[in-house]
């Protein structure tokens, strides 16, 4: 229960995770490039996709989709993380905190939605190529991702309910961004409730999402034992792309399950590096990913740059 006569009246909460950190301004410096490149470059999937008719199609909308989600996650801790390393700046107001923590917590359960569907998306290509444009229309897709955003709003709005009628009776956060855990440490109240109704909610959407992208390669590798050495080709760069995202999403999560299981004490430290790469890690890939592999979206923008290249040529002789 909560101890209300040691609770303090909480305005801002002061921001840790880097007090062990040495090259603070060489750190600040690194995410503060990663922040700008990942931000950049998923914009040019989403204007690539939006202004390109012919990327109207169900697999560019689930990609221009998860660069929205990508956008959400690095724009929601990384500022931040750049103002205490680089400005000095270590307190954050409760209200802009909050809502950080309401933003980046939906843009990490949408990470697990989008890749889930993703795969889903994959296993009708592979399994069902003649039928997948009537299974999978782009009407469908955007009704289908709205749903999601809606259901991961649903989901994450347990946080700042179970939060925001508690007591604090400290302000300092153990992460350098606004996390669930981190708010809640700070609270005057018994934590294992509401540690253990997080822990129930997490471990069901993370299992629940990896299960349908294990069971969709699974059935994508039966059907690719079925196909030529050609289909094979082309299955396995169709699919390669997502499996590199999946596993940079996945990889920190299950690293942290599995090190926790068998007794490894990881520091605050090392959990904080780990939530960070979470957030941070997947957003600088994921763009890069899909169009340096993605044929259409690479050809789009090597079109642009060519074209602009050829208006600067043209200026300068003018």
């Amino acid at each position: 229960m909560p101890s209300l006569n040691a609770s303090i009246d909480l305005t801002a909460f002061v921001l840790g995770g880097f007090e062990l950190t040495q090259r603070k301004f060489v750190v600040g410096v690194t995410i503060l490039i990663t922040f700008i490149v990942a931000v950049l470059a998923n914009m040019v999937n989403i204007v690539v996709i939006v202004y390109d008719e012919k990327l109207h199609k169900p697999m560019f909308l689930l990609i221009c989709n998860l660069a929205v989600v990508d956008i959400l996650c690095i724009t929601s801790v990384s500022p931040t993380m750049i103002g205490t390393l680089l400005a000095g700046v270590n307190t954050i107001s409760y209200a802009p905190c909050i809502i950080a923590m309401f933003t980046h917590h939906v843009g990490g359960v949408m990470e697990m939605f989008a890749l889930a569907v993703m795969a889903f998306d994959r296993l009708i290509a592979v399994s069902c190529p003649f039928q997948y444009n009537s299974y999978l229309t782009n009407v469908r897709i955007i009704l289908l991702v709205l749903m999601l955003w809606i259901a991961a709003c649903c989901f994450v709005a347990v946080m700042p309910a179970t939060v925001l009628p508690l007591p604090h009776c400290h302000t300092k956060l153990i992460y350098s961004f606004c996390d669930y855990a981190a708010i809640l440490r700070t609270t005057c109240a018994d934590l294992d409730y509401y540690f253990n109704m997080i822990t129930v909610i997490s471990s069901f959407l993370l299992f629940f999402t990896f299960s349908l992208i294990a069971l969709s390669y699974c059935f994508i590798v039966y059907c690719v034992k079925l196909s030529s050495s050609e289909e094979k080709r082309k299955m396995g760069s169709t699919c390669l792309s997502h499996l590199i995202v999946v596993v940079c999403f996945y990889l920190p999560i299950f690293m942290r399950i599995v090190l926790t299981r068998m007794g490894v004490p990881l520091t605050a430290e090392q959990r904080h590096g780990l939530s960070v790469w979470y957030y941070v890690g997947p957003p600088s890939v994921n763009p890069f990913v899909y169009s340096l592999r993605t044929n259409e979206i690479r050809q789009r923008v090597w079109n642009i740059f060519k074209r602009k290249s050829k208006v600067i040529i043209t200026a300068d002789k003018i």
